[in-house]
């Protein structure tokens, strides 16, 4: 198995984006202002066990996606782009795999989605799986929010999460 890389861009600053032949294993943003430092590559490498090869243009397709995202879009990226869900196991993934369920602007609590996860009771589980995803964005863990209606963190970045909220509920109040 081969596994290929390109960066896409964001309001973040570019995001590594690995694909295998089955699909995107991983979108990553950077904590850098160059996301081609070589510790953004190890992180995926040592999930993956290999490095994967520069391929520019493999995430062409996403970076379009991304700038209609942004843009006030409601794109669902697992209906668009397919996913290998390699790097992630386990009740992670139906963590996750729920997540995407959730709709363009609007949120669920960690228990209401560990609920639908199959785990009633797992809502830290689910904050684990959202603060580790190797998903950043495209599966949208913003939009899961603690369970007194606050948003909580999106790993370092809150305002992160702030931001891209504050996106989807502007673009659907706007149409």
């Amino acid at each position: 198995m081969s596994f290929r890389y390109d960066f896409a861009p964001t309001p973040f600053g570019d995001a590594l984006a690995v694909y295998s032949q089955d699909g995107i294993v991983s979108f990553d943003l950077s904590e850098s202002e160059d996301p081609g430092v070589p510790w953004l590559l190890e992180g995926v490498s040592r999930r993956l066990g290999q490095v994967p090869e520069h391929s520019p243009g493999v995430a062409d397709e996403l970076s379009a996606l991304l700038a209609a995202y942004f843009d006030g879009e409601p794109i669902r990226f697992d209906e668009r782009v397919p996913f290998d869900w390699r790097a992630v196991g386990g009740f992670a993934r139906s963590a996750l795999q729920a997540v995407c369920a959730i709709p363009w602007a609007e949120t669920m609590s960690y228990g209401e989605v560990a609920v639908i996860a199959g785990s009633p009771g797992a809502a830290r589980a689910v904050g684990t799986a959202c603060r580790l995803t190797p998903f950043s964005v495209i599966v949208p863990v913003h939009r899961v929010i603690r369970s007194d209606g606050t948003p909580g963190h999106y790993g370092a970045h809150p305002e992160r999460k702030r931001f891209l909220l504050d996106l989807e509920r502007e673009a659907a109040s706007a149409s």
